[in-house]
């Protein structure tokens, strides 16, 4: 049976919205992600995937109820090391170098030591080791990205957690984004949980789910199954 990386029961996430009501963002929900998951989560803008992201990933509590990280260890030495996130929006630190964005999780977590090594090993994968002195306003938005991808993986996380990665970038760039990533996780135990619109991504995915109006659907079957049984 697969190792249990994240189990959520009945989460639900609740905002004010000003009055004396509440915006129910995410509706009672159930999931579990374990090891060398392939996830896609799709659904329309406002649905709260990026919400349902940071419950799992512990950037945020539920307003009922819970969330487990069954991997050994308390939740605060789960960021970030093993658990790392991919935004859509720029996220890199602009005062650091490149280098040192991609560096930075893990001289937070300690092992200052390798970092530099391992960070650059990543660039040079991501054919961006050129550019490991440059600040991030002299980068294009896909080097951006890739460089951001390089930062998420540099301390081999258990679970990538990507809130649409190529939400900002032209087709052809986002496919590259995509190629790279699932090329450095394939055959390893590393989990993957990408929100996206594209659908083209989500096919690539070996679980499908879904989120519509904050109401989360998991039981979609993959696209190898719905091939199998055509």
């Amino acid at each position: 049976m697969t190792e249990s990386l994240v189990e959520a029961k009945d989460i639900a996430k609740d905002f004010p919205d000003g009055t004396s009501y509440v915006n129910t963002v995410v509706q009672p929900s159930s999931c579990q992600i374990g090891c060398g998951d392939r996830i896609a989560l799709t659904g329309p803008s406002g649905s709260g995937k990026s919400t349902l992201l940071y419950l799992l990933g512990g950037l945020d509590v539920p307003t009922r109820g819970v969330v487990t990280w069954p991997m050994r260890g308390p939740h605060e030495d789960l960021i970030p090391e093993k658990i790392t996130y991919v935004f859509q929006s720029q996220s890199l630190f602009p005062a650091l170098t490149v280098v040192e964005n991609v560096a930075l999780p893990l001289v937070v977590s300690g092992r200052q030591d390798f970092a530099d090594q391992r960070s650059m090993a990543l660039l040079a994968e991501f054919e961006l080791d050129g550019l490991a002195d440059k600040l991030p306003d002299e980068l294009s938005g896909g080097q951006a990205q890739r460089v951001a991808l390089a930062r998420a993986l540099v301390t081999q996380p258990l679970l990538i957690l990507a809130d649409e990665p190529t939400g900002q970038l032209d087709a052809a760039t986002a496919r590259s984004l995509i190629d790279v990533l699932l090329r450095h996780i394939e055959g390893t135990s590393t989990a993957l949980l990408i929100a996206t619109h594209d659908l083209k991504i989500a096919e690539r995915m070996e679980t499908q789910w879904s989120m519509r109006h904050g109401v989360l659907e998991t039981d979609i079957r993959s696209s190898v199954e719905l091939v199998a049984v055509k």
